[in-house]
């Protein structure tokens, strides 16, 4: 499976579009077959309405409200865009999955990316949908329900990718051909390692720039895809032929920068850091009297 993080945005009326492959409606009403998986807090807000089903239109607001109880809202970064969409595919050879197994992955992408987390009944409102053939949509809210707001992993494409890694394992399916391979990596580092503390300095300083580089909240990597799948997203929207075809191909595109984020990512992993240099022995005699050594477990500062 890969899975994708698209740029956020301001609210949830277009990411929804997207993962439904139509425009949201008032008119048409989203089953469990689709929203396969949601926050837990819903059952809290709907008491009396488990059995009604809502709209698209909506399954939308409802994941907008956040935004509306706090006008104007930013995150620590000053980005006012709060809701956060990733998309997960199968490969084309996969078996077709059931909705638990559907719901399944939808919950452990959302813990791996710090969207839900068990037992937190003030967290984001987000949902997850399955409208399309081997396709799951994962939409959120970052603004919590309290007000504030979620903080995700620094590496945050790393870790769902390595949880898709474990979920492919679990559930028997195919791992994307020409994906990193963190032990031909390690290899390749340790082949020209040496002990020398320079080459360990540099090495380090390498693996800080790789990680800068696929970082996906801040990295040029990460902003190039976004643009690209913005304009393979506007392209499909026109009634063109060509304009399919080209959104196709600059999907594989974004999916092709995807793929070196992730192999920078386990190049940096693999990369050796610097050892500790050891202290130089002070010869008898030299110099001032020692400092006594500091009481059992404090730091000396």
């Amino acid at each position: 499976m890969i899975i994708r993080i698209n740029p956020r945005a301001l609210n949830t009326s277009e990411p929804l579009a997207a993962a439904l492959g139509r425009p949201v409606s008032s008119q048409e009403g989203l089953t469990g077959h689709t929203v396969v998986a949601h926050w837990p807090g819903l059952d809290y807000y709907t008491p009396l309405d488990e059995q009604r089903i809502w709209t698209s239109t909506e399954w939308a607001e409802h994941l907008d409200d956040p935004a509306w109880q706090h006008p104007f809202p930013a995150d620590p970064k000053g980005d006012h865009r709060p809701i956060w969409h990733a998309d997960v595919r199968l490969a084309t050879g996969d078996r077709d999955l059931t909705g638990p197994e559907w719901s399944e992955i939808a919950h452990r992408i959302t813990r791996a990316a710090g969207i839900q987390r068990p037992g937190d009944r003030q967290g984001c409102r987000w949902i997850a949908i399955q409208a399309q053939p081997g396709r799951l949509d994962l939409l959120a809210n970052l603004l919590r329900v309290d007000g504030t707001w979620a903080e995700q992993p620094h590496r945050l494409l790393a870790l769902v990718t390595a949880e898709g890694r474990r979920i492919e394992a679990d559930l028997g399916l195919i791992s994307p051909s020409g994906g990193p391979d963190p032990d031909s990596a390690a290899r390749f580092a340790a082949r020209y390692a040496t002990p020398q503390a320079n080459v360990s300095d540099a090495a380090t300083q390498l693996a800080g720039l790789l990680g800068q580089l696929a970082d996906e909240n801040t990295g040029p990597l990460s902003t190039v895809r976004g643009l690209v799948e913005h304009a393979a997203h506007r392209l499909g929207r026109l009634p063109h032929a060509h304009a399919h075809g080209s959104a196709h191909q600059l999907e594989w595109i974004a999916r092709r920068l995807h793929g070196i984020q992730q192999d920078l990512d386990a190049t940096a992993a693999a990369l050796p850091t610097a050892p500790a240099t050891p202290a130089r022995p002070t010869p008898p005699g030299y110099g001032a009297a020692a400092a006594p050594a500091p009481p059992s477990g404090r730091l000396a500062r």
